[in-house]
């Protein structure tokens, strides 16, 4: 959870209505979602993604505090800070739980008298039906005015004519280590989140609720089927994982590995967000493109779906299909 976004975006304003809406939930339902162990940002050379950070975040009005890298260093000393020149931390920023979450928004929607279903629309046809009833994979039929897909990597696969390749899945390993036994500096009341543009995106979460110190690389995988692609991580990704760990944090040198994931982001040519009607449907609507990043807005892309299908109103244009081209 940050807003940290560089320039000339929305997500930053995003990510703060997303906070406000994030605690307003755990206050209606009596759940923590939202760890504030705060984000840490480490800035290098070229600094211009940071610099410009921190001009969206006081604009949003999300706060921070800036470091040195001698005041870094001080600070956290878990973190070796060769080659940072300064950094910030977001301070009411930090981790989300996700699989808790998802599981509190289906209790409190069936608690208000939502009805909730598991299955998979049929999608040979989709593009080219009537829409007045949508068929399942059970045989039965879903019958609404308003009809909102939020299908994240499979999106692309129910829309094909649509989305075509605007939408693209790639594979992204994470990976979770074992913090050393008795040694407290990497759990979240001694560790923020840290996000690192060193030679490339690395980013991670201090260990939590028993899970281990969790670390993944931002750069984009390789292309994946989120129906069919084998949840192996690479060996290559993991080899590179321990040796920037090794080096920004000596103390995980030589970690256990502890458990794996294989994540799909899904990506959109400019990273953006989808948030549209379909072009030949009035009463469907498409929302994904998270990119990766997307999970943190839940509540914010929530709150401006539903104040589109039940108005009308016409979407931002940076979250507009109109975007790649004709429609």
């Amino acid at each position: 959870m940050r807003g940290g976004y560089g320039p000339n975006q929305p997500y930053t304003r995003m990510a703060a209505r997303a906070l406000q809406l994030w605690q307003g939930h755990e206050r209606q339902w009596n759940r923590k979602f939202l760890h504030k162990a705060g984000v840490l940002w480490m800035a290098h050379g070229d600094d211009a993604f940071e610099r410009a950070s921190l001009a969206e975040l006081r604009a949003a009005g999300l706060a921070y505090q800036e470091f040195s890298a001698a005041e870094l260093k001080k600070r956290w000393p878990q973190i070796n800070c060769e080659d940072v020149n300064w950094g910030f931390l977001e301070t009411e920023a930090g981790y989300l739980m996700a699989r808790a979450s998802c599981h509190a928004v289906v209790d409190g929607f069936v608690a208000e008298g939502g009805e909730y279903l598991e299955g998979a629309v049929v999608t040979k046809g989709i593009e080219e039906s009537r829409w007045d009833r949508l068929s399942l994979s059970n045989g039965s039929q879903l019958v609404a005015d308003q009809y909102v897909f939020a299908c994240g990597p499979w999106l692309g696969k129910i829309f094909p004519q649509v989305l075509g390749d605007k939408i693209s899945a790639t594979k992204q390993d994470v990976f979770f280590f074992g913090t050393p036994v008795g040694d407290p500096r990497f759990d979240d009341q001694n560790l923020p989140v840290w996000a690192d543009h060193r030679n490339q995106f690395f980013y991670g979460i201090p260990g939590n609720e028993g899970r281990g110190f969790k670390i993944a690389d931002d750069t984009r995988g390789p292309v994946f089927d989120p129906t069919w692609g084998e949840r192996t991580v690479s060996a290559e990704k993991l080899k590179a994982v321990r040796e920037y760990m090794a080096f920004r944090f000596p103390g995980m040198k030589d970690a256990p590995l502890v458990e794996t994931r294989v994540c799909q982001y899904e990506n959109t040519p400019d990273h953006n967000l989808i948030i549209d009607r379909h072009p030949a449907k009035e009463n469907a609507w498409i929302v994904g493109g998270g990119s990766g990043h997307g999970f943190k807005h839940g509540p914010a892309v929530g709150e401006t779906v539903a104040e589109l299908v039940t108005t009308q109103k016409t979407p931002e244009a940076v979250f507009r299909l109109k975007r790649f081209g004709s429609q």
